[in-house]
């Protein structure tokens, strides 16, 4: 990136950040880590590469133990005299906000081609600063238009963690992030023209005054299951195949959560970057994460892929709901007031936001047509519901136009052919307390795919059988295809992972026919899976 964007996202008249050229220094290159609270506390990672600082956004700050990845957003190059910047850039400005020299150093690349390097999507290096000492990676996952996508991962010894006090002092000054907020310790680039306004810590911009606190995490509205559309009046929306998440939108920031309680933030962070953009607060969305095909479709194979960082298909938080909306608790209000609300907080989305359309009220008409454009389904909901948090009460209920659901792997077979690490996943349900057998799982997979499993496999192996109808020292056959003698090449796990599996139909000794692997799923206990049946309407 050149620095031209760097200078124009900025009025200089107004900021103190320096306005900078490419200009190489002599000496080993250098890093620098600022701690930034702008609309969101992050640290920016700067390398001094080709007479700029290269560098990247990372939400949750570097990592310590050798093996442990963090986000980072690759941004815009920045001038060298910003080494040093330290203090608040003003309200208004962008990255409005309090600024810390965290960290700052020498680094040393371990090749001797490190743009050449960079430029591949990998960089291996050595930093030597005045927190961080060790080796660290910077792996490109995903290209973007705008920002692209690395994973900052520590490489050879672990180091200790910086304490919470060494993380809130500059490395630079000794001051924390509170003394530089209020304004007594402002870099200036020594610019001729000073800016014309009192710097001042940055918050959010509000359309109106907040009437009430940010509830906080609850357990989403659940759709119940059926086999045809119910009479009465129901509004129905497509059904989408992706990871439902809350968006909870308060003063001190966003965050993505799953309906069990997971950030989903930091492994999706263009959708968090859209959420800053809506000019509310104290607001709370309810919506499904997707990634959609060439044809328009959501798939979780897809975005299975896109957390695995081997395809970039589109991604979009589509939102139904408005739980919460500046304070004000909507659970309570009909459903179709609280769709109108939201329909006027989305009527210009920004960025990867899009609002889930009502798209009728014929359900019988919508899912024929749903199965010819090969969806999954839709999801309808009663005409003057309330919403019902945590709750599965029959208010909303889903069509589906072809058997998927979640599975527990209790272990897998081994690979045969030029297949790696492993063969078919054991796939089971539970009914009540007990893990049930239902089948084997043999496609689905890609080479990435099955050494991303493999190595979450070896960390939960255990010598027992999880299932409780897979006794190993019963003779016969049990289930699909499995034999004594077969029972003794099976590996068994910890039953801790939620795959998604599409399958054809259910047998009637109770197995998977046909069933395909689609992801795992990270948004879903265990315990909670077990055999869905739709009820009839």
């Amino acid at each position: 990136m050149a620095l031209a964007l760097y200078n124009k996202k900025r009025d200089f008249k107004k900021t103190p950040e320096p306005a900078g050229t490419k200009a190489a220094q002599p000496g080993a290159p250098r890093f620098v880590i600022q701690k930034h609270e702008a609309s969101h506390l992050h640290y920016d990672f700067r390398l001094e590469l080709d007479g700029v600082l290269k560098s990247w956004a990372v939400p949750k700050g570097p990592p310590f133990a050798k093996g442990e990845k963090r986000l980072a957003m690759e941004v815009e190059d920045h001038p060298v005299s910003y080494m040093k910047f330290e203090g608040v850039i003003p309200k208004g400005q962008y990255g409005g906000g309090t600024v810390m020299v965290w960290d700052i150093g020498t680094f040393e690349p371990l090749s001797k081609a490190p743009l050449k390097d960079l430029a591949a999507g990998k960089l291996h290096f050595v930093l030597k600063g005045k927190k961080l000492n060790g080796e660290w990676y910077l792996v490109r996952t995903r290209r973007g238009e705008e920002k692209t996508q690395w994973l900052l991962i520590k490489g050879g010894e672990d180091m200790k963690p910086v304490t919470k006090k060494g993380d809130d002092t500059s490395a630079l000054s000794g001051k924390n992030m509170k003394a530089l907020a209020k304004g007594d310790s402002v870099w200036n680039s020594n610019r001729a023209e000073k800016s014309p306004e009192k710097p001042a810590p940055a918050k959010r911009a509000l359309k109106k005054k907040s009437s009430g606190k940010l509830l906080g995490f609850f357990e989403p509205m659940m759709a119940k299951l059926l086999k045809e559309p119910p009479a009465g009046d129901w509004l129905y929306e497509i059904k989408f195949d992706g990871y439902r998440a809350l968006a909870l939108i308060g003063k001190d920031g966003v965050e993505v959560l799953s309906r069990n309680n997971k950030d989903l933030g930091e492994k999706f962070f263009p959708v968090v970057e859209s959420l800053r953009k809506l000019k509310v607060v104290n607001t709370i969305l309810d919506g499904e994460i997707v990634a959609l095909s060439p044809k328009g479709q959501s798939s979780f194979q897809l975005l299975q892929s896109y957390e695995l960082g081997q395809e970039r298909p589109p991604l979009f938080y589509y939102v139904f709901d408005l739980p919460q909306h500046e304070g004000e608790d909507l659970r309570g209000l009909p459903l179709e007031e609280r769709r109108e609300r939201l329909e006027n907080l989305l009527r210009k989305p920004p960025g990867i936001l899009r609002l889930s359309e009502a798209v009728g009220t014929d359900g019988e008409k919508l899912l024929e047509q749903a199965r010819a454009l090969g969806l999954e389904g839709m999801i309808g909901k009663r005409a003057g519901s309330a919403y019902e948090a945590g709750r599965r009460s029959g208010a909303w209920i889903k069509l589906k136009t072809h058997r998927e659901q979640e599975f527990v792997i209790g272990g897998y077979t081994n690979p045969e052919g030029g297949r790696k690490h492993f063969g078919a996943l054991l796939m089971g349900v539970y009914q009540g307390k007990r893990l049930v057998y239902t089948g084997k799982v043999g496609s689905g997979y890609n080479d990435a795919l099955l050494r991303a499993l493999g190595k979450r496999f070896r960390e939960l192996a255990q010598e027992s059988c999880p299932f409780v109808n897979l006794p190993e020292a019963k003779p016969g056959r049990y289930g699909s295809g499995i034999t004594r003698a077969e029972m003794k090449r099976c590996h068994w796990l910890k039953p801790q992972l939620v795959a998604q599996v599409k399958f054809a139909e259910w047998t009637r000794d109770g197995k998977l026919r046909q069933p395909v692997f689609l992801g795992l799923r990270e948004d879903k206990k265990p315990t909670q899976v077990g055999r869905e049946e739709p009820a009839d309407a």
